[in-house]
């Protein structure tokens, strides 16, 4: 493990389709839907290969074709995992993400964003190189309401639609983009995490005496 210099401050992170992450800075991240932008070839693609003869020599050449194409649009979300990975961990002494139930928003309408964005991929880019590092690295429980929970005053509201981008706080009447306050209620439960875990007694080893 090679650390680099400490780095000030700390950064948590929204996840998401329309910009694929927010980070509590209010700054974000672009998403850049590699896999959309490349459907038009894919498809074309994928029907010269349907086209072909089975078993014939240009059926093997079309199929060639498809996966240099796929393996195209793996490389280039690879390499933007990898960039904006490296400049996260570089430049922040701890970094926190959600926890995403990513094979349930598989499953569902949003199947093709959700592969198209691959935020396992990225996280786990992300805490590798945090590792590395020597930086820390925390994933926010699932069930935590990043997206309930006024970041101003602590207020917790009820459940928001998808298309409910912006609300404000009842209780302290704070204006909110919705990912901007997810991103940081997931750096502000993080840094609880992570001072509960420097704070936390030391488990006794095997042979230590039990109190």
């Amino acid at each position: 493990m090679t650390s680099s210099p400490p780095a000030d401050g700390d950064q948590g992170i929204d996840l998401g389709l329309t910009r694929f992450a927010v980070l509590a800075d209010g700054s974000h991240i672009a998403s850049p839907k590699y896999l959309r932008r490349a459907e038009k070839k894919l498809k074309k693609r994928q029907r010269e290969l349907s086209r072909k003869k089975k078993g014939s020599n240009n059926r093997d050449k079309a199929w060639i074709k498809v996966a240099r194409a796929h393996a195209a649009v793996a490389d280039a979300r690879r390499n933007f995992h990898h960039q904006w990975s490296h400049k996260l961990t570089r430049e922040n002494q701890a970094v926190f993400t959600e926890t995403l139930n990513v094979r349930a928003l598989a499953r569902g309408r949003l199947a093709k964003g959700v592969h198209d964005a691959g935020w396992s991929q990225f996280v786990m880019f992300c805490e590798y190189k945090a590792t590395r590092r020597g930086r820390a690295f925390v994933k926010v429980a699932r069930h935590f309401p990043n997206s309930r929970k006024c970041s101003a005053c602590g207020h917790r509201d009820g459940p928001k639609p998808l298309h409910v981008r912006t609300w404000i706080c009842p209780n302290c009447r704070t204006r909110h983009d919705r990912d901007w306050n997810a991103g940081r209620n997931v750096r502000d439960e993080g840094r609880r995490i992570l001072a509960v875990g420097k704070t936390a007694p030391p488990t006794p080893g095997p042979g230590a005496p039990r109190r």
